[in-house]
């Protein structure tokens, strides 16, 4: 995959993060208690991850050709952990 390819793609799984995200900030309103809390903390868990995603997505934007294979090889690494994060959070609500 192409550099372009790649960026658009990554693009895209960050807004499909900030709609899981939305839809988790609703339900928390909905909810009450400990439930609440546990919503509250998987969502700034969340958001974190997602800052960290956009780093690296910046960091693949502004890698010079030599350094794209190793910045992207670690990039993927990263974001496939943090796809990770989210679905397990998804699955707990």
């Amino acid at each position: 995959m192409d550099r372009k390819a790649l960026i658009d793609k990554l693009h895209a799984r960050l807004l499909d993060w900030n709609n899981e995200i939305t839809r988790l900030e609703a339900k928390a309103e909905q909810a009450s208690g400990e439930a609440k809390r546990d919503l509250l903390e998987t969502i700034e868990q969340m958001k974190q991850r997602k800052e960290e995603a956009r780093t690296k997505i910046a960091e693949l934007q502004h890698a010079s050709d030599s350094a794209w294979e190793d910045i992207k090889k670690g990039a993927d690494e990263a974001l496939d952990a943090i796809k990770r994060s989210f679905e397990s959070a998804k699955s707990k609500f």
